[in-house]
């Protein structure tokens, strides 16, 4: 809930696309837990994503194709988010593997690439991929702010009850 309440996020999830992002954190949380990776660092990676989107027009109008063209969102989103989970105490070397799993989420902006990634990288990359609608359209699904709060409070608990249940199944 602190990541969602800070300016920085609302900011530039607001930007991004809010719905989408939270959807994302939902089927990271999913994803996570059937290949049993952390949900506490795919759901931060997942509602982070795209934190580093910046909206291309020409002539007034958003343009897809140099969008597509230009696009480094992902290199923008790793720095953001790591700079803000760093701002609200998150464990730097958690941080720091978000902020990789941001980076990695898209390859959109390497041309011609391969990149292996680690379970966390992949889940946020499916997480975002289970979410897109053509020509970015995800990006501008809206949500009520009482409804997201209510599903990021949700997620929350989701997530702490996991925590205790992995906790506990480890003593």
């Amino acid at each position: 809930m602190d990541i969602y309440n800070h300016r920085i996020a609302q900011k530039y999830l607001s930007r991004s696309g809010l719905a989408h992002a939270i959807a994302c954190a939902y089927h990271a949380f999913k994803l996570a837990k059937q290949e049993n990776v952390s949900v506490d660092l795919a759901t931060k990676a997942a509602l982070l994503h795209d934190m580093g989107h910046y909206t291309w027009y020409k002539n007034g109008k958003w343009d897809y194709d140099l969008y597509k063209q230009n696009d480094i969102h992902a290199i923008k989103g790793a720095e953001r988010a790591h700079k803000l989970l760093i701002r609200l105490g998150e464990n730097p070397q958690f941080a720091k593997d978000i902020a990789f799993a941001i980076l990695f989420h898209t390859d959109s902006y390497i041309k011609n690439s391969f990149i292996k990634r680690t379970p966390l990288q992949e889940i946020t990359k499916l997480a975002d991929e289970m979410d897109e609608e053509e020509g970015g359209l995800h990006h501008y699904r809206k949500i009520e702010n009482d409804k997201a709060l209510k599903m990021i409070r949700k997620l929350d608990q989701l997530v702490e009850e996991d925590m205790q249940d992995t906790t506990l199944n480890e003593t």
